[in-house]
């Protein structure tokens, strides 16, 4: 029988396309799987009648999105958590953790996407794996952030959430930390205030599959910002071991089956970890290389499934 791979994904992306061609060419039929349409059942009535969820799940209760139920496939994918409300996202989340704790291969696991969506759970988590990462203060206190900023001197106020280097400003004044803080205060904002670390105008990031680097790609901008999203050119690198060990041992450290880690060379000569993305995108860094990366990751949620299978099959 052919094994059935969602993606889970807000349309027809170029993400979702050459997932769905890499799962092809691994004999996988690609389910898409829209985020915004998940729906959770528990119990039927005689007027509304349901076809089996799947031969994982209870008898009366299904997840699942425009009519297809998830705990019939053999793996899902997670390609993108489109913004939503925060009813809306707790919610996906929670479908997804019941999910990958029926046995149901989920990559990246839903434990991994919130630890890498939350900037301080991803601090913590390297710093406690003893990834170098810059000094970090997130609070909620506005008196706590102007304690840190003090502290720190050069900061970069980032938000918790969020990606491609929108909404991250530096600051070096205390005037402007204020006026800062004090705007971050009316919005009920979380104070994410990161030391800023002088590394010219460009930064590394890493592609991490399955435990090993497949695609690496140095970034440069026209300041301290390096994001694609931001302006910043992309070429190919060729990475030392020291810098491929850091990249393997940030995606461990937040239990990622694959992620974008982001390196920055520091003036001084340190080597940090600055983000880890659960979710990450690799249309820019694909120009960089010939290797498909893509299949990468399709051939790591097939690898999960077999995986699975043969843990079944002996107990």
């Amino acid at each position: 029988m052919t094994e059935r791979v969602g993606i889970l994904a807000h349309g027809d992306s170029w993400h979702v396309q050459a997932l769905s061609a890499a799962l092809a060419r691994l004999g996988c039929d690609a389910v898409p799987v829209p985020a915004t349409r998940l729906a959770g059942r528990v119990g039927t009535g005689p007027d509304r009648p349901e076809a089996p969820a799947g031969p994982g799940s209870p008898a009366g209760l299904s997840i699942r999105s425009e009519g297809c139920a998830l705990e019939s496939l053999d793996a899902l994918l997670v390609r993108f958590i489109p913004p939503g409300s925060l009813d809306q996202i707790v919610f996906r989340m929670d479908l997804l953790h019941v999910l990958y704790d029926s046995g149901l291969p989920v990559v990246n696991p839903p434990r991994a996407v919130e630890r890498t969506v939350d900037k301080h759970w991803t601090s913590r988590l390297l710093g406690e794996a003893g990834v170098p990462t810059p000094r970090t203060v997130a609070a909620e206190s506005f008196d706590d952030a102007m304690e840190a900023f003090r502290g720190l001197g050069d900061v970069l106020v980032k938000p918790l959430f969020g990606s491609g280097g929108r909404g991250i400003v530096r600051v070096t004044d205390e005037d402007l930390a204020y006026r800062t803080f004090r705007a971050l205060e009316m919005q009920r904002a979380v104070f994410y205030v990161q030391e800023f670390v002088p590394h010219g105008r460009s930064d590394l990031r890493f592609f991490v599959v399955g435990g090993r680097v497949v695609a690496a790609a140095r970034r440069t901008g026209n300041g301290w910002k390096t994001n694609v999203a931001a302006g910043a050119g992309m070429q190919p690198h060729l990475p030392d071991p020291g810098q491929e060990d850091l990249a393997v041992r940030a995606a461990r450290a937040v239990g990622a089956d694959y992620a974008g880690v982001d390196l920055i060379e520091a003036e001084d000569g340190r080597l940090l970890v600055v983000e880890v993305n659960g979710i990450p995108g690799w249309s820019a860094l694909q120009r960089t290389t010939s290797i498909d990366l893509a299949q990468e990751v399709a051939s790591l949620a097939r690898a999960r499934l077999v995986a699975r299978r043969a843990t079944a099959q002996r107990a």
